[in-house]
């Protein structure tokens, strides 16, 4: 097998069989590609209207669907489809990781397959993302640090000239980078076997910067190929960013948990201190300076408190998994049904 490709479906099962469409073409130009659609915990019909899909589309030849509940996240999902390859007697060259709400453009896979072949050194590589209206979207980025997150939360013209952002500058040919968005990220499999697959316990946040930092740390390099061109119906899924955000609304906790998750895991108890700290103090300043000139409130919801909420100072230093919210409801369930 010479690509292996995983779309994860949650709640969104109308733009995966879109997806799926437009990969129809693109896997015949990357001879010995399988796609796998994972089927993340959506419950209904979901899973029938996929299956019913692939098999009325005639897409069985290229496409196996699996099914999960509940919901395992972005990482736990992923993981699922892909540990069962790897360990299988034909593994791939090569694993694309490809959200459901995307349209894969034409050649967009040969290009990033074609730059794996010709840069060995690379074990992971991302598309460039278009927003519907053809706009580009932000990947790919720096690593998150000290800097960039006092930057994050002040917002102050004349400050973020001096302090790092996180955007990269979207080039018009590959590009060496830090870290690339997972809504199409193609990764290694020797890497895959040196590193380890996505850290299950982000659960669906800030898995794509840490692998890629893990990635680093081992002597990988990451490459943004804008080749590669994928059409990105951003949060979908998740309901957080674009098309199906309506107004801004309250991150959820598996965000914030996932964040500080990242940053203990990666650069230590004192390094997130002060990664906290950072950001705490530059967005109280901002919400102030907000107030006080009447600028229009676009943040999401109890941003300040939920970042404190989360934030080292108030919940020790202890490295933990991110809580999944539909495992901990099935576990309710199972309580208030008894033995």
């Amino acid at each position: 097998m010479k690509l292996f490709v995983v779309v994860l479906c949650y709640r969104v099962p109308d733009l995966t069989i879109e997806c799926l469409q437009s990969l129809k073409k693109e896997v015949g130009r990357v001879p010995n590609t399988r796609v796998a659609v994972c089927e993340n915990g959506t419950g209904g019909d979901a899973a029938e209207r996929l299956s019913r899909a692939i098999d009325e589309q005639g897409w069985n030849s290229w496409c196996e669907l699996t099914v999960v509940h509940p919901n395992r996240g972005f990482c736990g999902g992923n993981n699922l489809v892909i540990r069962p390859v790897l360990e299988s007697d034909d593994p791939p060259e090569f694993m694309l990781l490809l959200n459901a709400d995307t349209i894969v453009q034409e050649h967009a896979l040969k290009r990033l397959v074609e730059f794996m072949d010709s840069h060995p050194k690379v074990g992971i590589a991302g598309s460039q993302l278009l927003s519907p209206d053809g706009a580009m979207q932000g990947s790919p980025f720096r690593f998150q640090g000290i800097g960039s997150e006092l930057n994050r939360g002040l917002r102050l013209g004349i400050i973020s000239k001096l302090l790092p952002g996180v955007t990269m500058p979207k080039t018009a040919q590959a590009s060496s980078v830090d870290w690339v968005a997972g809504a199409s990220m193609i990764l290694r499999t020797s890497m895959l076997e040196q590193i380890g697959l996505l850290d299950e316990g982000l659960y669906t946040y800030f898995d794509d910067i840490d692998i890629c930092l893990r990635a680093r740390r081992a002597g990988w390099e990451t490459w943004y190929v804008p080749e590669s061109k994928i059409t990105h119906l951003e949060g979908a899924s998740t309901g957080i960013t674009g098309a199906a955000n309506q107004g801004v609304r309250r991150l959820p906790s598996y965000w914030f948990q996932a964040r500080r998750r990242f940053f203990l895991k990666n650069h230590g108890k004192f390094y997130t201190a002060m990664a906290d700290g950072a950001f705490l103090l530059g967005f109280a300043i901002w919400r102030l300076r907000r107030w006080l000139q009447r600028k229009p409130d676009t943040d999401p919801p109890h941003m300040l408190v939920d970042s404190f909420r989360h934030s080292v100072f108030y919940t020790g230093f202890e490295l933990r998994e991110v809580e999944n919210p539909a495992l901990r409801m099935v576990t309710m369930a199972k309580q208030r049904e008894g033995p």
